[in-house]
């Protein structure tokens, strides 16, 4: 090979690498509304998707969402079925320990228990729903009271309709409009409905990808700086919603 070859066969290489490192796999859950979930048209919508499209911009990637089981979310991450998650996942130590993550795009959110009454027991003794492998699910089983673990966040709210639970423990945002909208059926329980778990929602990476997840915590604090980061929550959340 001579050396206008090698050299043209090099700069192709770079080139390739570059684009696959810019070809960026988002995955996501799928049910998990607002923050993501299906339309009527059969694509994933949510806060979750127009924030991830303008990280992707802002970012200068290009990027394809997948959606994946919850309970299965960070093995396919670390198996290379897509490069980033992004599905309402809390920033916790025990979840460090497997992969990396972003700066917060989300801040803090509250935690709540929703059952038929007020008054309904959610220790000893007491049965209550929450999603597998979740900060809630930690939580409830640390609590004393036995857990049912479901795969998704609507079956949680199934099982204490249908009897199976006493409560349910969930995302104080996903819970919200359900019980709004259940006409009584479902109650905060009295105390337990602003419990704060883990350090807010970020992007979840493989640990070897830092370039990729640099540029992307660079892409979230631009958009805290201009503030298009607390429109975008103001437009998913409403006026009251917790800003950066």
């Amino acid at each position: 090979m001579n050396k206008l070859t090698f050299i043209t066969a090099a700069f192709a290489l770079m080139a390739g690498a570059a684009a696959a490192q810019d070809n960026v796999r988002i995955g996501t859950e799928g049910a998990f509304p607002p923050f993501n979930f299906i339309n009527d048209s059969g694509e994933i919508a949510g806060f979750e998707r127009d924030l991830g499209d303008e990280l992707c911009r802002r970012a200068e990637l290009s990027c394809t969402w997948v959606t994946t089981d919850w309970d299965s979310i960070i093995p396919n991450l670390t198996a290379g079925n897509y490069d980033v998650i992004m599905a309402g996942m809390s920033i916790t130590d025990e979840r460090r320990e497997v992969i990396a993550f972003s700066d917060a795009y989300f801040p803090e959110l509250p935690s709540a228990y929703a059952a038929p009454t007020e008054d309904a027991n959610i220790g000893d003794g007491a049965v209550v729903a929450a999603q597998t492998n979740t900060v809630q699910a930690n939580y409830v089983a640390e609590s004393g009271a036995t857990m049912l673990e479901f795969a998704t966040p609507d079956e949680t709210v199934a099982a204490v309709r249908n009897g199976e639970a006493d409560a349910v423990f969930a995302d104080k945002d996903f819970l919200a409009p359900i019980v709004a909208e259940s006409g009584g059926d479902l109650v905060w329980v009295t105390g337990q409905d602003d419990i704060r778990l883990g350090e807010g929602f970020g992007l979840g990476l493989r640990q070897s990808d830092e370039e990729l997840r640099e540029r992307l915590s660079t892409a979230i604090q631009s958009m805290k700086d201009d503030g298009s980061l607390n429109e975008l929550l103001t437009q998913w959340f409403g006026e009251e919603a917790v800003h950066f």
